[in-house]
């Protein structure tokens, strides 16, 4: 008799994740659900909070699967919210989203996981996991492109990939909300969870300022002459342009950060018009490309991508593009197939 594969389903207490939960369920895997605890202070995010661990229990008591609550505080505090903000402090912009896949979900999660006798673990992401039929694995886009979620994963690799499993990249979203509402699941309209799980909405410069402290500084143009102040560079990332605090009669982006001289550099869109970008902790699902070969850009979660070639330790644009903010992500494809990524310096 064969026993079937047993999995650990991430259940944030949204939609999707309740979604995949039932398609493993009904797919005859043994299926156990299991939410992580990782932030216990204020969010209006739409997860991590007490109602979403309620609403991922009584989605599973609906399944009839076993739902467990996994305390991660800790790790997630140490690896995701310390780091976010130190980045912000030394004029970087981070994506903490990335930092917790990374760290938490394909970290601490698989680790518990592999000490717990499962045979894969699952989320809610829209991507997909395929084999090229050679024993190696693909991570492509979500079919849904407009909620594809890869890029996101662009850190995980053939063993990540090996024990994952993301049935909803296989449906649109309206799929995922209509397959949940004829199961008369509670999380079949919940609206999706937005920006910063740990922070409140518009409340980053405070959230990082309370934690790093603030240091006022000049705003300059780009010959170096004062043109203003601010209370610190943590509200301020490369690219901004509205709420930069200065009145100068036509349109100014922020094109430099100087976290050491708490300086912030406004110019024009021109100004911020770059060839290349370099990056660090480069990441390949299964190797890298052949320098030289052109690949697919993406320098935002759901940006256009852009047409480019990898060149050492980053990529050259065919054409210059704004400046990518240091500590973004850039990911690489081919068509709809993540290669991988690093993070811009």
């Amino acid at each position: 008799m064969t026993t079937a594969p047993r999995v650990l389903v991430a259940m944030s207490g949204g939609v999707d994740s309740s979604v995949a939960a039932a398609l493993l369920r009904d797919a005859g895997h043994d299926v156990t659900g299991v939410t992580l605890k990782l932030w216990g202070g204020e969010s209006d995010s739409g997860c991590c909070s007490a109602a979403d661990v309620e609403d991922a229990r009584r989605v599973a008591a609906q399944l009839d699967i076993p739902h467990y609550v996994f305390n991660f505080a800790d790790d997630f505090e140490s690896r995701v919210v310390g780091p976010y903000v130190d980045a912000y402090a030394d004029g970087r912009t981070p994506n903490p989203c990335v930092e917790c896949n990374r760290s938490i979900k394909f970290g601490r999660l698989l680790e518990r996981a592999d000490a717990l006798g499962f045979d894969a673990v699952a989320t809610g992401h829209h991507a997909r996991v395929r084999s090229d039929g050679a024993g190696r694995w693909r991570l492509r886009r979500g079919l849904d492109t407009a909620k594809d979620q890869s890029y996101v994963l662009y850190m995980l690799g053939q063993p990540e990939l090996d024990r994952t499993l993301l049935p909803v990249g296989e449906l649109t979203k309206n799929q995922v909300r209509d397959h949940a509402a004829r199961l008369g699941l509670r999380t079949a309209a919940k609206p999706e969870s937005m920006d910063v799980c740990f922070i409140t909405r518009g409340g980053r410069e405070e959230f990082v300022s309370a934690r790093a402290g603030a240091r006022p500084g000049a705003v300059v143009d780009g010959d170096g002459a004062v043109i203003g102040g601010h209370d610190g560079v943590t509200g301020f990332t490369i690219g901004q342009r509205r709420g930069v605090g200065v009145a100068t009669g036509e349109r100014r982006y922020v094109v430099d950060l100087d976290a050491a001289t708490a300086t912030v550099t406004l110019g024009r869109r021109e100004d911020l018009l770059r060839d290349a970008v370099e990056l660090r902790d480069l990441h390949f699902v299964d190797g890298a490309p052949a320098a030289g070969d052109l690949v697919d850009v993406q320098v935002r979660a759901h940006g256009t991508p852009l047409p480019g070639r990898l060149d050492g330790s980053g990529v050259r644009f065919e054409r210059p593009q704004p400046r990518v903010a240091p500590g973004q992500v850039v990911a690489v494809y081919d068509d709809d197939t993540l290669l991988g990524g690093g993070i811009a310096i």
